[in-house]
This record gives structure tokens, C-alpha cells and sequence, in this order.
């Protein structure tokens, strides 16, 4: 069973960026023309919000959606109320509840019995252990 790889705004904005801060693992994984990869709504929405504040070298959030819409290896996850109410049981050590949501749909697609990995760089997830992260 092939992973699917849940995305955090990072990720996403670096790697249409090039950035070298993006992990060498995730650029890996980024770059696999078979990957699975899942964009939780909470993350796209963050990544407009980054790119609309000027935070990034993306020219516009036009440039974004039609980035991320026309790669076919990208589902966009939406939240659901599944979704939140996992979320209510991520530790208080994850303070940000974009980050929560994130990791939720992670936990989510395992409990409908995907192989889940998360490609993030936030050390409060990195250090909650809650999923899977690849990043380095």
C-alpha cells in the first residue's frame, strides 16, 4: 500500500519555491511523480494567507491555486467534523490549531487504514509523535 503523504503550508511553499530550507526527504517524496499527496483544506488555506501577506516568493495566490489544483498527485482533504473531533484529542503540547488540524487529517486517513506519513518541519508535531513525519 503506497503512503499518502499529508502536507503541511511549509512544504507546499517551499517546494513551489525551490527553497533549499525545504528537508531533503520531502523534497524526495515532492518530487516522486507516483506519490500520494494530501492537502488538508486548513493548509491550503494557510498557504493562500502566507503568499497574500507577501511572507513568500510565490508571485500570487493565483499562482498558488493553479499550482496545486492542476498537479494530479494532490487531493485536497477537506475538514470534517470526523476531522475536528479528532483533533480535539491532539496534546495541548501543539498549541496551533491549523497544526492540529493537520495532524487530525493525518490520523483520520489512518483510521480509514492508509499508510500516512507527514511532511512538516513544525517541531511541536515532530515532537507530539503523533504520525509518521518525513522531512530531513
Amino acid at each position: 500500500m503506497a503512503t499518502k503523504h499529508v502536507l503541511d503550508a511549509h512544504a507546499v511553499i517551499w517546494y513551489l519555491e525551490n527553497n533549499p530550507a525545504l528537508g531533503r526527504a520531502a523534497r524526495q517524496v515532492l518530487d516522486d511523480p507516483m506519490a500520494e499527496l494530501i492537502l488538508p483544506i486548513i493548509s491550503l488555506a494557510e498557504t493562500i494567507y502566507i503568499v497574500e501577506k507577501g511572507r513568500t516568493a510565490l508571485p500570487s495566490s493565483d499562482y498558488l491555486l493553479a499550482e496545486v489544483l492542476s498537479d494530479p498527485r494532490i487531493g485536497v482533504c477537506p475538514l470534517t467534523l470526523d476531522i475536528l473531533q479528532l483533533s480535539r484529542g491532539i496534546p495541548a503540547s501543539v498549541p496551533e490549531m491549523h497544526d492540529r488540524l493537520i495532524a487530525a487529517t493525518a490520523l483520520w486517513l489512518t483510521q480509514l487504514g492508509h499508510a500516512v506519513a507527514l511532511l512538516t518541519k513544525d517541531q511541536t508535531l515532530v515532537q507530539a509523535n503523533i504520525v509518521p513525519i518525513v522531512w530531513r
